[in-house]
């Protein structure tokens, strides 16, 4: 039966209690690991969100009342005990933080009792996810979890020490907006007060920060609560968290700079990693071209090459018809791996039809320096030669081509790459490479739309040398913004702002928005750029993803303490749900 405590206070968390305070009395509280009975001795290790502690109960020493009770506990019970601490006379175990000691119980409470869980309470459970995230209370009790919260906790605390040492303000920005379609989805929240209108939740503060630097902040952050109703990933939710800022009288540098030194106190402080820097920069086209991602995974090579000039005049119907259609032929050495079966060769042009590829062409070279190709009857030998050249080919390596539009291409070989990387071994967790990516384009058109849409958002500034080029040719011009990326995931990201009001008319001008729509969305942004506006710039992180490649996880959800599954639900709690009747009446709102 659980006990109250009874006045009782706890003067150290588990592995706080170290040899120092050998012989003296301590009071620890937490939860039954593991008890072991061997017949006059009971050993019992307490778990809290520190760290293990070994307790003794010896029969020889103490009370039978209480040596009875000590055999009652089972794993999560909660308990208070009360005893000496003593160095371990055997059994030290090196693999705890307090593993040369013990605590020779005195007293013990049963705070409370547990039934068995559903599942062990241990490091990298084995156990389904799924059944995890439904008693995801008890999930969150395993040591590997409470350490990522922890550290979530401590870069949360730094990021925010660090700003405000560099004068930023932290400010709130509203959760209830107005819908804008520019983006992901929103989700919706009804008005009952407005019957038939909604709020949104915000996809990022962007408008509200811009807004603080039009009334003088000159420098803002938050730790924001952002929504998006999209499709999930391993590094996607539909609620997530961002580091935003917005800076005053600065230009692309001055961001940088300080989120360069931002992340090297992170890495620094939390994993005693030094980051050097200035971390490198590449513009969006550069790294295209060479690893076909705006977000390139530099801890390997791999790197495309344009064969195009090389095959316009080929026999392979496949690459000059390429061509032909103002596409591009490019390809991929994955060296070493030129005994590669056949079999594992079709399946890497199965995975590449998913991302477009109507195929992979693929050339193998034999230790002996001899080719086996998919193509190689439909080419002369010097043809052949001169690709295995440019893709600096050697015997044992096994190269890739894909020929298609370009941006397939891209897309094709920027995911082979990084699947070869993984199945080759290439990917290690403990490196660290960061990259600013520059220069993205301002615009991207849309086929399904038929027109221009924004790569970034409507209020990127384009680079200044770039701007005549808005009226003559939109889809050149190059954009003030800049992604920072590390391993091949994009951590944030974030541009100069358009300040100048004939700039942002001509952005909505191209982007298809008459004057009277623009101001239909985003009136309150334009009106308050007619009362003298500072050049601004700002940046975001997606803090779930900064914390998870810190951690060395693989997803998203276990750096997150209450996470929803890929259909946006919560297995726990059971969100979404049906609501009561009386509540969408009072809202106005018929269920279709």
């Amino acid at each position: 039966m659980a006990e109250s405590m009874k006045g009782l206070k706890r003067t150290h968390r588990c592995t706080e209690v170290s040899k120092e305070n050998i012989g003296e009395t301590v009071t620890i509280m937490g939860w039954v690991q593991r008890r072991r009975n061997l017949g006059h001795m009971i050993f019992v290790l307490v778990r809290d969100r520190s760290g293990l502690l070994q307790v003794i109960f010896d029969g020889n020493e103490i009370e039978e009342e209480l040596f009875t009770k000590a055999g009652t506990l089972r794993n999560e019970f909660v308990v208070a005990i009360v005893g000496k601490v003593e160095a371990r006379s055997e059994d030290i175990n090196p693999n705890m933080k307090t593993g040369e000691i013990e605590i020779r119980a005195e007293q013990l409470r049963i705070l409370s009792e547990s039934q068995t869980p559903p599942f062990p309470i241990e490091e990298n459970s084995q156990t389904k996810e799924e059944i995890r995230l439904k008693y995801r209370y008890l999930d969150l009790r395993r040591p590997d979890l409470q350490k990522n919260l922890i550290m979530r906790s401590q870069i949360a605390t730094l990021a925010r020490a660090f700003l405000a040492e560099e004068g930023f303000l932290e400010i709130e920005t509203p959760t209830l907006c107005k819908s804008t379609p520019e983006g992901a989805r929103d989700y919706l929240v009804p008005s009952r007060v407005h019957p038939g209108n909604f709020y949104a939740l915000p996809q990022s503060p962007q408008l509200f920060k811009q807004l603080l630097m039009c009334s003088g902040y000159d420098r803002y952050f938050q730790l924001a609560r952002c929504y998006r109703d999209e499709d999930l990933r391993a590094d996607r939710q539909p609620e997530f968290t961002q580091i935003d800022m917005e800076l005053s009288f600065v230009d692309v540098d001055d961001v940088i700079d300080v989120n360069e030194r931002l992340l090297a106190k992170l890495f620094r402080e939390v994993l005693g990693v030094e980051i050097p820097l200035p971390i490198p920069r590449m513009t969006w086209q550069e790294a295209m071209d060479r690893f076909g991602s705006d977000k390139p995974d530099i801890r390997f090579g791999m790197e495309l090459k344009d064969i195009s000039d090389l095959v316009k005049d080929c026999g392979f119907g496949v690459f000059t018809g390429a061509l032909e259609n103002g596409g591009t032929v490019r390809g991929i050495n994955a060296n070493g791996q030129g005994a590669m079966p056949r079999k594992k060769i079709d399946a890497l042009v199965e995975f590449a039809k998913g991302y477009g590829a109507k195929g992979l062409a693929y050339l193998s070279i034999g230790e002996d320096g001899s080719y086996k190709s998919s193509f190689a009857k439909f080419m002369a030998e010097e043809e052949l030669s001169a690709i295995v050249e440019r893709l600096e080919g050697k015997p044992g390596d096994l190269l890739f081509f894909a020929a298609d539009k370009t941006n397939i291409v891209y897309a094709v070989l920027g995911a082979l790459r990084l699947e070869l990387a993984k199945q080759m071994g290439l990917l290690k967790k403990e490196e660290y490479k960061f990259l600013w990516v520059v220069e993205f384009p301002l615009l991207e058109f849309s086929e399904e739309e038929n027109r221009y849409v924004a790569m970034h958002h409507p209020f990127t500034m384009p680079m200044d040398e770039d701007i005549p080029l808005l009226d003559t040719d939109p889809g050149k011009v190059r954009a003030k913004a800049y992604d920072i990326t590390l391993n091949g995931t994009e951590l944030g990201g974030g541009s100069v702002r358009i300040y100048q009001g004939e700039i942002q008319e001509k952005m909505f001008e191209i982007l298809g928005f008459s004057k009277e729509s623009a101001y239909q969305q985003f009136g309150f942004l334009l009106n308050a750029f007619e009362y003298g506006v500072p050049p601004h710039a700002g940046l975001a992180y997606g803090f779930d993803r900064l914390v998870m490649l810190m951690a060395k996880q693989d997803n998203i959800r276990d750096v997150i303490a209450f996470p929803k599954v890929k259909d946006a639900s919560c297995l726990m709690s059971e969100a979404p749900n049906v609501v009561d009747k009386k509540q969408l009446e009072e809202l106005k709102i018929t269920l279709a």
